[in-house]
């Protein structure tokens, strides 16, 4: 199992437990984000910071190693006691718990929960470091990565490298269906997904896409991500129900469905399909000509060597959003400095060079086959050099790609516009602007409880 595939199972996971992450959090003394600064590292004295993180893999761990390595040498007087395969729940126990044993620096897989560590103060706002280091945040980080690594204006993470979507295509498939290119617009997609679907008896020989929501990263966030919604409005409250590009994807979702086979149909095959990160993988098998996925599959595919061609592109968009073609959805790792740290300077100084230093970046991106997080980063010529990979960094550049806003309550909101996609698509719910606007209560009503 490549090692990439295992951090998303993670991430996976992780937003699951958005609720239980909460309730350790709200307890949490951790103190003003404000507070222990003066560490006096800056004074040339020698001081050990703690960091945590959830990497795991050997090629991972070593990454995170060597750059770990470089910065000590840079920073003779600041040492770094790394741990790694930390999980979310684990590491709020400690920022709950507090005292010696509690790390300094802090980083997760899980976006969805930068709301918690923000509006609880578990981590501290970086906003008053970077100002005095001069480091301007959006003229460093892309906008869909600097988004998700603040909440309401607390700037209490920074990105880590992320992870970006796009469309992966079987090659063979096209050329005996006879498509010349990757489809652009979603009427493009569609056309596509049948020419390419292959019929076995009352099942599939080949389908041409698995639009289910539980077809592994077909998910809700993932298709919105095509759509650039706003998912809250200005009062803070769920648009969902009053925002057209909402319905329009859980509509064209819905379409994809009845066209391919029907909601049954579909579901029959999808239980054949292997586990996502596993050489049994669907589009690895052939069982499905197109799929989306993350920049991480460059990597499994290259290591499972599937017997057809295969290339990456960008995902498609709604026909009326055509000239966004190149967005998609992004997430990440975050990484950020627990507010009960005595040593934030030391600490600060460590963040400093993950995350802007361009050659750590870029060392740690092209070791882990992940997108890097910064402007200069992605420009780097040091960037591996593979068209398909290349895809990637295209949508992390690209001024459309969006990602899902930090909530209170994490992934909650996520959650219950998922719920809503299960029961449209198996025809559960039929009234779709009935079922947005309930959607629309649940999540205000879970938002307002968690605050």
């Amino acid at each position: 199992m490549h090692s990439t595939t295992s951090r998303r199972g993670r991430r996976t996971i992780a937003a699951v437990t958005g609720s239980a992450v909460l309730a350790l959090l709200a307890t949490a003394c951790t103190g003003s984000s404000e507070s222990s600064g003066n560490d006096d590292s800056a004074s040339g004295k020698d001081v050990t910071i703690t960091f945590w993180h959830g990497w795991s893999q050997d090629n991972e761990v070593k990454a995170i190693n060597e750059n770990i390595a470089a910065f000590e040498k840079a920073h003779p007087n600041i040492h770094v006691k790394a741990v790694d395969n930390i999980a979310d729940d684990k590491l709020n126990q400690a920022l709950r718990a507090g005292g010696n044993d509690a790390p300094d620096v802090v980083s997760s897989f899980t976006t969805n929960n930068v709301g918690m560590f923000c509006s609880t103060k578990a981590f501290a706002d970086l906003k008053p470091f970077l100002d005095k280091s001069g480091i301007d945040p959006a003229k460093t980080f892309p906008a869909a990565m600097l988004n998700y690594t603040q909440f309401q204006g607390n700037q209490c993470s920074l990105p880590l490298l992320g992870d970006a979507y796009g469309l992966y295509y079987n090659k063979k498939a096209f050329a005996d269906a006879g498509i010349a290119n990757p489809p652009k617009t979603f009427s493009e997609f569609a056309e596509d997904a049948k020419r390419l679907t292959l019929a076995d008896g009352d099942g599939y020989k080949q389908l041409g896409f698995m639009p289910l929501y539980h077809g592994y990263e077909s998910t809700s966030e993932h298709f919105l991500g095509q759509y650039g919604p706003t998912y809250f409005g200005a009062d803070g409250k769920s648009n969902i129900a009053t925002d057209p590009k909402v319905a329009a994807m859980l509509t064209w979702q819905k379409g994809l469905v009845d066209q391919l086979g029907g909601y049954a149909k579909l579901e029959k095959y999808r239980a054949t399909f292997g586990e996502e990160f596993s050489a049994k993988n669907p589009f690895l098998t052939g069982q499905v000509a197109m799929a989306i996925d993350g920049e991480w599959r460059t990597a499994a595919l290259a290591d499972n060597k599937p017997d057809f061609d295969w290339a990456t592109a960008a995902f498609p968009v709604p026909d009326d959003q055509a000239d966004t073609y190149g967005r998609s959805y992004q997430t990440g790792t975050i990484v950020g400095i627990a507010s009960s740290s005595k040593k934030q300077a030391a600490a600060w100084e460590l963040v400093k060079y993950l995350t802007t230093d361009t050659d750590a970046v870029v060392s740690f991106a092209n070791a882990i086959h992940n997108v890097p997080s910064t402007f200069d980063a992605l420009n780097s010529p040091k960037l591996t050099n593979d068209p398909n990979f290349k895809t990637f960094i295209d949508v992390a550049k690209n001024k459309y790609s969006g990602t899902t806003p930090a909530a209170v309550n994490g992934s909650g909101y996520i959650a219950s516009l998922q719920n809503l996609g299960y029961d449209y698509e198996s025809g559960k719910q039929t009234d779709l602007a009935a079922g947005l606007a309930a959607t629309a209560k649940e999540i205000d009503a879970a938002i307002a409880q968690a605050k």
